[in-house]
């Protein structure tokens, strides 16, 4: 067994699984980009693993949308268009209200959990904004909503929404956008989490479907702005 693959036996996670978890990282951060070719023989050595986890692991991100697979041309990461913004962020709206709604629905012990792990992601990006750190700021956003999404106890919910939530950090990498004001984007998350903890449910719904509106119109725009003369 390859050094690389001793040690991902020995966190106790498959080697396929944690080989995934690298490129999905990767190409989030933009050091595989949108549209560039995997080679698997390059990531291979890279990683000093063999071809069978690899393929797996390449399988895998297929699956979730990450990468796409052309016939007699290989695996590559796709290209997120300004028009699949809407279908992203509309599925996760749908899927954070049905989240919220099993949150309230859940015990308080549950409830509690929730709230707080979420202040502590919610007080790091407070303190990410004060210091303009916009990748952290980014990297926190979405821990949050896969955290509230994963709160719910559905293992298929989170296991969807963890596609959803790569496919929109791509959609801001691509775009190359940031927030104008990360102050805002804290508030807004500190306003889901005060609605949570209040169990209101008809604000919490509320403050959802508004937040990922505001975020689309938000990459739409600069999108538009990047496209202009």
């Amino acid at each position: 067994m390859a050094a690389t693959e001793r040690q991902f036996a020995l966190e106790g996670r498959p080697t396929a699984q944690l080989i995934a978890d690298h490129l999905r990282e990767q190409i989030v951060r933009g050091t595989i980009r949108p549209g560039q070719q995997i080679n698997e023989s390059l990531v291979a050595s890279q990683l000093n693993t063999s071809r069978g986890p690899l393929r797996e692991a390449l399988q895998r991100l297929c699956q979730e949308g990450i990468l796409i697979y052309r016939r007699n041309y290989g695996v590559f990461v796709v290209e997120i268009e300004p028009t699949d913004l809407r279908e992203i962020y509309s599925a996760r709206e749908t899927i954070e209200s049905t989240a919220a709604c099993m949150l309230l629905d859940g015990g308080p012990e549950q409830i509690r959990n929730a709230i707080e792990l979420l202040k502590e992601i919610v007080g790091g990006m407070a303190k990410h904004a004060a210091a303009s750190d916009w990748e952290a700021i980014t990297r926190l956003d979405m821990q949050f909503h896969s955290s509230f999404v994963a709160a719910a106890g559905n293992s298929r919910l989170d296991r969807i929404y963890k596609a959803l939530a790569t496919e929109s950090r791509m959609c801001i990498l691509n775009l190359e956008v940031s927030y104008p004001r990360m102050d805002v984007l804290v508030e807004e998350h500190q306003d889901i989490l005060d609605l949570l903890e209040a169990s209101d449910r008809e604000g919490l719904l509320a403050a959802i479907k508004r937040h990922m509106q505001e975020a689309v119109d938000h990459l739409n725009s600069t999108h538009e702005e990047q496209g202009s003369p």
